[in-house]
């Protein structure tokens, strides 16, 4: 059985936002649907996304192999992404991926023991002004992490609270000062 054989209202509602020729436009809802569902994208679900849309599996791939979103190994129940790109590796992104993956004892594509945690570097995650950020599997970002909140962090996870329950030392955002023209 196929992963969209029971998803018939859901494919018709996709397939109507795009013009019969252009159902290849759907790829990205269907692999976000697989993804937000299983964890990860089975390179049967590729080849299935490819019938639907009427395409190559090499296609599909090409499509979810450029989003750091898409998993193509199993993930834990929290898959922190750590934001690798210059703002947060100058204010301390290396640090804190070395504590995390000693913390854990995994490294990318790689699940702890008990299936709560995954790792992986990712590339720009868009909050350079609040560097270092972690993404915990599709939620909203965690901002200006220190080891003092990534063990917070950690430890809310491990305890089973959702990410808006944890509560992080320290202070973080930016302030925007008026300025009297």
């Amino acid at each position: 059985m196929g992963f969209f054989d029971d998803k018939q209202d859901f494919l018709e509602e996709t397939f109507a936002k795009y013009p019969p020729e252009g159902r290849r436009a759907a790829i990205m809802p269907l692999l976000r649907r697989v993804q937000q569902e299983e964890g990860w994208i089975r390179p049967e679900r590729i080849e299935e996304i490819a019938r639907l849309v009427g395409t190559t599996p090499t296609e599909v791939m090409g499509v979810a192999s450029f989003y750091s979103y898409y998993q193509f190994v199993p993930t834990g129940k929290y898959h922190l992404q750590v934001c690798a790109t210059l703002s947060c590796k100058l204010a301390g992104a290396e640090e804190l991926w070395d504590y995390l993956t000693e913390e854990l004892g995994i490294g990318p594509g790689e699940v702890t023991p008990d299936g709560l945690f995954s790792v992986q570097k990712v590339e720009c995650l868009g909050s350079c002004h609040t560097a270092p950020v972690i993404q915990v599997n599709d939620e909203p970002y965690v901002e200006c992490v220190t080891r003092a909140r990534l063990k917070a962090l950690l430890a809310g996870l491990r305890a089973g609270k959702r990410l808006e329950e944890i509560e992080l030392p320290g202070k973080c955002g930016h302030h925007v000062h008026e300025v009297e023209v």
